[in-house]
C-alpha cells in the first residue's frame, strides 16, 4: 500500500520518470541493473533482499543510483549503515507525499536528506564509534539472532525470511562482530545479557 502511494504521488509530478517497481527485493535489484534509475526508493524490509543489502550490492557495483531508504522503524545502527553504504537519504513510511517527492528532486540534484526523526539517531550512533563503542545489531541481524535463539539452522532461517543461506551467514558474521563472540551459543548467551533476546 506505501509503495502504490508512493508511485501515486510521483506519478502526479510530470518531472519524474516512473520506470520500475517491485515488492520483492531480487526483483527490485534487477530492475535497478537494468534501468538505472537517477534516483532509487527502497524500503529496509522487503522479501528476499531487504534495502540495506540492495545497497550492499550496488556500491559494490560501483552503480551512479542514488539511493533512498524508506523504512517504517529505525534504529541509528540502521541509519548509520545505510549512509556508509551510500545512501544519499533516510525517510520514514510517515513522510508526507509532498515530503517524499521534494527528496527525490533533492537527491536527484546531488543533496543528501535525512528525515529530521532519523537525524539525532545518527549522530548518536557517530558518537558511539568516536568512543569506540560496539556497534549495535541492526533490526534484520536481531530477528535473526532471535530464530538462532529460537533454534533454528540457518536454511531454516533463510527460509523463514525468504532470503539466501549466504545473506544469512553474512549477517550471523555481522552479529558475532558487533556482539564481540565467535559462536552462536556465545552470541544468544551475550545477547540475552544484553536484554536484546529472551
Amino acid at each position: 500500500m506505501f509503495r502504490e502511494a508512493v508511485c501515486r504521488a510521483l506519478r502526479a509530478h510530470p518531472e519524474f520518470e516512473l520506470v520500475g517497481s517491485s515488492a520483492d527485493g531480487r526483483e527490485a535489484l534487477e530492475q535497478l541493473r537494468t534501468l538505472e534509475p537517477v534516483v532509487a526508493l527502497l524500503d529496509y524490509r522487503l522479501p528476499s533482499l531487504d534495502g540495506l543489502e540492495i545497497l550492499r550490492a550496488l556500491h559494490a557495483e560501483g552503480r551512479a543510483t542514488r539511493v533512498v531508504i524508506v523504512t517504517g522503524a529505525s534504529t541509528s545502527d540502521t541509519v548509520y549503515e545505510a549512509v556508509t553504504l551510500g545512501a544519499a537519504g533516510f525517510l520514514t513510511k510517515a513522510a508526507t507525499a509532498r515530503e517524499i517527492c521534494d527528496t527525490v528532486a533533492a537527491v536527484a540534484a546531488g543533496s543528501t536528506v535525512l528525515a529530521a526523526i532519523v537525524q539525532s539517531g545518527l549522530v548518536k550512533a557517530l558518537r558511539a564509534r568516536e568512543r569506540g563503542e560496539r556497534q549495535a545489531p541492526s533490526a534484520r541481524e536481531l530477528e535473526i539472532l532471535r530464530l538462532i535463539a529460537a533454534g533454528l539452522a540457518s536454511p531454516e532461517i533463510a527460509d523463514r525470511l525468504a532470503i539466501r543461506p549466504s545473506t544469512v551467514k553474512t549477517h550471523v558474521q555481522n552479529v558475532f562482530e558487533k556482539l564481540g563472540v565467535n559462536d552462536r551459543a556465545a552470541a544468544v548467551a551475550e545477547a540475552m545479557r544484553r536484554g536484546l533476546v529472551d
